[in-house]
């Protein structure tokens, strides 16, 4: 039914000239035709699990992320689990890569970082509220696939002491208005100047909710990590422990 519901929708908005919509109705169709604003809403905590690939290697990875702010990514690598972006309300924390010891992110990051959490469980909910801005850019084709590209304005971030916008790009599907593409400038690294890029596909129901399963992240015009969801429960009982920096021993 829901798969239906979405063709029909589909096909209605399809009808309509793509210059006909705006920024507003092109969110507003995305949150309705992926399960609905009060239902997005409901969301206290997300757990997604899946695979990533890398160099040939299957790594079992999981991402929880909670409406409160605490969160984590992690990945089983050769029998070490590695740790990036945990946040458990005040500290933010990774695994060293060379170490691979617990070691906490600088005040710059974690100020970033916190910044962002209004985004759980996605930007373009309530964003008016969060003082985001969007902006409808045009259409552009992307894979062959008809998109409309939209400009979103988050709250600026710091880097090396500098304000600097948030500027990200979304380049969402016309029949289906889901987003298949996300764009941004690297600020900072070694990868500064360039635009790092995530790809979605293969969006699935899950609770009345769909999301990507398929997500390719990396540099534009560039091979990027394949990373494949296997499950995602909405709402789990969560040990919030499990975001604590490590005590030393």
């Amino acid at each position: 039914m829901k798969t239906l519901q979405l063709f029909i929708l589909a096909f209605l908005f399809a009808a309509a000239p793509l210059s006909a919509q705006t920024a507003d109705e092109i969110i507003a169709n995305y949150l309705e035709n992926t399960g609905g604003t009060e239902n997005w809403e409901k969301l206290d905590g997300i757990v997604f699990a899946g695979k990533l690939n890398m160099q040939g290697m299957q790594l079992p990875i999981t991402q929880v992320m909670t409406k409160s702010g605490k969160q984590l990514m992690k990945a089983d690598v050769q029998g070490q689990t590695f740790y990036q972006e945990v946040y458990d309300g005040e500290t933010l924390w990774g695994t060293n890569q060379m170490t691979m010891a617990a070691e906490k992110s600088d005040a710059e990051t974690t100020n970033n970082f916190k910044n962002n959490l209004n985004d759980f469980p996605d930007p373009f909910l309530n964003y008016k509220e969060k003082m985001y801005t969007v902006e409808l850019i045009g259409n552009e084709t992307i894979e062959g696939t008809e998109t409309y590209k939209i400009k979103l304005v988050k709250e600026p971030i710091m880097v090396d002491g500098q304000e600097v916008e948030d500027v990200s790009y979304y380049y969402f599907d016309t029949e289906n208005f889901v987003p298949i593409v996300v764009e941004e400038e690297i600020t900072q690294g070694p990868g500064k100047g360039m635009i790092a890029q995530v790809k979605f596909s293969d969006y699935q129901e899950v609770d009345g909710l769909y999301f990507p399963f398929s997500i390719v992240q990396g540099v534009k015009d560039q091979p990027g990590m394949q990373i494949t969801l296997t499950e995602i429960k909405l709402n789990p009982d969560i040990d919030e422990t499990m975001f604590s920096y490590p005590e030393e021993k």
